[in-house]
């Protein structure tokens, strides 16, 4: 049965290595594996997510709705935004800090990420949730988010990789300089 992962964010988060690192993971470890992407506006902010699929008899890279092993939120509102795609018992990591949307600026509305915490906290019931500011502040980068939300994936068991997978394929396609900064991140546990 393949593992049915999503990622999701807004340009500039990393969304996009980090769901390439899941891949190239699995191709180390010789288990099929089919990823696509949307990047439309996310040089701009706009919304970024990634489909990966994992494992035996695999035909398209697309996920399903409800279908969802896990989704790795790298912002609030598109987490909520994925959730029809999480299968019921499926895992949800998501970073806490929200930005504001492209569309919300041009249109002068409020973004608030409460609301959407709270959405995400009635209904997940495998709920993960990471204070990407305090730990991006702690390692001292904001460019290492994606390694901080691989790591916590990781760690919730719902995915079929130990650190280290992810930290081989990490140093294999980072430049050397950062690799210390992204392994710090990969194993941020507070």
């Amino acid at each position: 049965m393949p593992k049915n992962i999503v990622l999701c964010g807004v340009g500039g988060q990393g969304t996009v290595l980090a769901s390439k690192l899941l891949a190239m993971a699995a191709m180390e470890a010789d288990i099929p594996v089919m990823s696509a992407e949307t990047i439309g506006m996310a040089q701009r902010g706009g919304s970024v997510f990634s489909h990966v699929r994992i494992g035996e008899g695999i035909h398209s890279p697309m996920i399903a709705r409800n279908s969802a092993d896990l989704i790795i939120g790298f912002e609030p509102g598109e987490t909520v935004r994925m959730l029809p795609y999480l299968k019921d018992g499926g895992q949800v990591v998501t970073s806490t800090r929200a930005i504001k949307p492209v569309t919300a600026t041009l249109s002068e509305s409020a973004y608030e990420k409460e609301p959407m915490i709270d959405y995400l906290k009635k209904n997940v019931v495998n709920l993960t949730l990471i204070d990407a500011e305090k730990a991006c502040s702690e390692i001292g980068s904001t460019k290492v988010l994606n390694m901080v939300l691989l790591g916590s994936a990781l760690r919730t068991g719902a995915l079929d990789f130990q650190t280290e997978d992810i930290e081989r394929v990490m140093c294999q396609t980072l430049p050397e300089k950062f690799h210390d900064i992204n392994l710090k991140a990969l194993n941020y546990t507070k």
